[in-house]
């Protein structure tokens, strides 16, 4: 979440960022976090002086007692115990004023960095690169949907899925799985050099989906284990950002770099009429996500390192790709500044995003506490996250099967996958 000394401190400023997300609501929002801050201040300060007027007055009713004047001391103490009964109200409205405000903040979404293009909607990012491998033309055999290629070569069986689990679950067989789980050891094993390898559990708390920011607005979206209090993660950059949640890093630590694959789940609750069909979105999925922590100075060039890692993975595989980046009134919630990289599928014509690289500036850590420290200097500061897709198996398996489609049905394997792929180079019908 944002800070909430910035809307005291420079109010107009973060009027300001957050208009530029071009949503009446958030601007709404944050007038009634400007509100429920002001009321507790007032709260606050209501209770200083009751809290001074009764030290004072027991100091008064002590000196009356020695005195002997009874009277004048029950006079002072009636007041007291009355200015006790409304401090204790007092204590129960700030409260329930601060469980508002941190309510409201939790939905302000993050501040846009000043270099984030303006735009309304996603018809307004911006082409940074590409495309990139894109041919003059394709042939009429890569203009076959991947679904329709993977049914004849048997690798995709979401009959079957959809029989076991219900609507929207994939299945990949033979040839068709093992490209997933190379497609997973390519993307980590090209980002072994720097990033440290974890596998996080699945299944998260409460309070680790918040710190990332899915929690509470998109509640709808996720898989809830109500009876434990549990959430399956839709990515692996939920357990990695809580890593070190509640702690204190040096500074000299910094930047932290993780990666991890896991199998993700999302109810897509808000996919009405989009294509749900073959690989393009489904509630479970793997993905090879790479993070950072890292002070604010490292986050601009982190931010550069991640895009360039993810980038690297989708041209080593030879697919046609461009990057845009991501305009402030399609951004994410959470997101500071942010970057999508997506590859061509000629079978369904269309880009499909398969990477989103973001920097989350330090409004995930706030939430989080996660904090370092900096060498001589007194006291903590609250970290930044980045963190990006190194690679989503579903579209990018899907582009494969389009764009190496061979005129005879066949799909050829991308090079860099022939080490994972147990000696096959091509799928053919089994």
């Amino acid at each position: 979440m944002i800070d909430v000394r910035l809307l005291r401190n420079d109010l107009e400023a973060v009027r300001a960022s957050l208009a530029r997300r071009g949503k009446r609501d958030v601007l709404e929002q944050l007038d009634e976090a400007v509100r429920l801050d002001g009321r507790s201040r007032e709260i606050t300060a209501e209770r200083d002086t009751i809290r001074a007027r009764v030290n004072e007055l027991s100091k008064q009713v002590g000196a009356l007692r020695r005195e002997g004047r009874t009277s004048e001391a029950e006079e002072l103490q009636a007041e007291s115990r009355a200015l006790g009964d409304r401090e204790a109200a007092l204590s129960g409205e700030a409260e329930s004023v601060l469980s508002a405000l941190r309510e409201c903040l939790l939905r302000i979404p993050n501040l846009p960095h000043p270099d984030a293009p303006d735009g309304a909607d996603d018809s307004a990012n911006p082409l940074v690169k590409g495309p990139v491998n894109m041919p003059e033309r394709f042939a009429d055999h890569q203009r076959v949907p991947h679904w329709d290629t993977a049914a004849a070569l048997g690798i995709l069986d979401n009959e079957r899925a959809t029989k076991i689990s219900g609507a929207m679950f994939t299945m990949q067989r033979g040839p068709g799985a093992t490209l997933s789980r190379a497609l997973c050891q390519y993307a980590l094993d090209m980002n072994a050099d720097a990033f440290e390898e974890i596998r996080p559990p699945s299944l998260v708390t409460t309070a680790t989906l918040t710190a990332t920011g899915q929690l509470p607005k998109f509640a709808d979206d996720a898989y809830a284990i109500e009876r434990d209090d549990l959430w399956a993660i839709p990515t692996a950059e939920v357990p990695l950002t809580s890593l070190y949640a509640g702690e204190v890093i040096d500074e000299a630590q910094l930047p932290l770099r993780f990666m991890a694959h896991s199998s993700c789940y999302r109810r897509e609750a808000g996919s009405a009429g989009r294509d749900t069909r073959g690989m393009l979105r489904a509630h479970e999925f793997d993905k090879v996500e790479i993070l950072a922590l890292s002070t604010p100075e490292q986050g601009p060039d982190l931010l550069i390192e991640l895009r360039d890692r993810a980038e690297r993975l989708i041209a080593g595989l030879g697919l046609p790709y461009r990057i845009i980046e991501i305009c402030t009134g399609d951004m994410g919630q959470s997101h500071h500044r942010s970057f999508d990289l997506e590859v061509y599928a000629p079978g369904c014509d269309s880009w499909l995003e398969v990477s989103s690289v973001s920097w989350f500036s330090d409004y995930q850590a706030r939430r989080g506490d996660i904090r370092f420290k900096r060498a001589g200097q007194k006291g903590t500061e609250i970290a930044n996250t980045l963190n990006g897709s190194a690679l989503a198996v579903p579209r990018v398996w899907a582009a494969i099967c389009e764009n190496f489609r061979q005129e005879d049905g066949s799909v050829r394997i991308p090079e860099v996958l022939h080490p994972y792929m147990r000696g096959a180079t091509e799928i053919r019908p089994r």
